[in-house]
């Protein structure tokens, strides 16, 4: 099988959409636009490798939203798309992969099926693009806006990524292209055509856009939430008793106490709830199944572990949380101090603003096990979204 590797074009900086960030980096339902895109290439089973190319300034930026990807090392972009896209290719020289496809970041919506179509093209031809047809009129117009020319839009296509080449063909064309000082091609396509090869084209996506300005923003965020019309809602419970100790640890924050929560873990009553209501949703076990109190490996281990995990759990099929509700019920300590502190440390532990995380808290009045200062309990309730194909490969 002929080997194929992605460059993920990642470099631009993409201020006109707005956010303070590269548009590539603005979350769209909750997911940065470039880990969705990144996301994407690493699940297709075709694909044996994925290169991001970035801006040396976005390592920051990049490294979180990528941790968890199988991708390989980030390569520093140019001053100019093609640049960038040279450096990717430079990068891959040494392994030579029969087939690269280039995709820019700012087109997160790329399908399975639109990959392999990419793919099959490119192993019928040395470049081959995603192209739509016009379906409006097309006017040519002069300097003053004045119409000039009725185009035939039966012969005009728009033109999308990935696109798909041959690749020595495209090494040997960009490094052509340097040679002749040539940087103003606007896509990959464009230097092949000059590069003196044929191009052919295959069906795009109309779901397939790019993402610009603001308003793109907010239709490619009406379009994901639709596309996550799966929704689901779990609900977790746990409960842990006091023991000796000087502190205790709720939502991954360290509270002094006159007691610690005795527990196979941290014994984080918080985070415990919040993982088996993901596992729940997901019908997909609870914590014990995962994390057995009996393995030794899981004896005093950070709950934040079991947090990642059920969030990749998550992730894996293509969903994310919309949701986090916790109730903790206790006598002491006073959880209202600390709320602001857990709230901003699940957020960043699920991926998701803190406004879509709440947590209360309430007495039992003395009454029971928790009254007498036995222990405490949390509840928690998260709201999932899901694509409705959830078969999708772990990356």
């Amino acid at each position: 099988m002929p080997q194929t590797a992605a460059i993920i074009v990642a470099a631009g900086r993409g201020h006109r959409a707005g956010g303070g960030v590269p548009k590539q980096y603005r979350a769209i339902a909750g997911q940065p636009v470039l880990r969705t895109c990144l996301a994407t290439f690493v699940r297709h089973p075709d694909i044996g490798a994925v290169l991001p190319v970035i801006h040396r300034d976005d390592e920051a930026l990049f490294a979180p939203l990528a941790a968890d990807l199988r991708l390989l090392p980030p390569v520093h972009g140019g001053a100019t798309r093609q640049a960038s896209v040279c450096a990717g290719l430079e990068a891959l020289a040494a392994d030579k992969p029969d087939l690269v496809l280039i995709h820019d970041a700012a087109r997160p919506f790329a399908s399975a099926a639109l990959i392999a179509r990419a793919i099959a093209a490119g192993r019928r031809n040395a470049a081959a693009i995603p192209a739509l047809k016009i379906t409006d009129t097309v006017k040519e117009v002069d300097m003053q806006g004045r119409v000039a020319a009725t185009r035939d839009r039966d012969a005009l296509r728009t033109v999308q990524t990935p696109q798909a080449f041959a690749f020595e063909a495209l090494l040997a064309a960009h490094r052509r292209a340097a040679e002749a000082g040539r940087d103003d091609f606007s896509d990959d396509a464009a230097l092949m055509e000059w590069a003196g090869h044929a191009v052919a084209t295959f069906e795009g996506e109309v779901s397939n856009m790019k993402v610009t300005s603001e308003d793109d923003f907010v239709r490619a965020e009406a379009m994901r939430m639709a596309a996550l019309g799966d929704v689901r809602i779990g609900s977790g419970v746990d409960v842990h008793a006091f023991a000796p100790g000087d502190h205790l640890t709720l939502g991954g924050v360290r509270i002094p106490h006159s007691h610690a929560l005795s527990g196979h873990s941290d014994a984080d009553v918080i985070l415990h709830a919040i993982v088996d209501a993901i596992l729940g949703a997901l019908a997909d076990g609870d914590i014990g199944v995962h994390f057995p109190p009996s393995d030794p490996q899981w004896r005093g281990a950070s709950s934040d572990r079991f947090l990642a995990f059920a969030i990749e759990r998550l992730k894996a099929r293509g969903g994310i949380i919309a949701h986090i509700d916790v109730n903790v019920v206790c006598e002491a300590p006073r959880i209202g101090p600390h709320r602001d502190a857990m709230r901003a440390n699940i957020a960043r532990l699920a991926g998701i603003e803190a406004a879509r995380v709440g947590i209360k808290a309430t007495t039992s009045e003395t009454m029971g096990f928790i009254g007498r200062g036995e222990g405490m309990i949390a509840t928690a309730t998260v709201t999932i979204r899901l694509p409705w194909d959830t078969t999708v490969a772990t990356p």
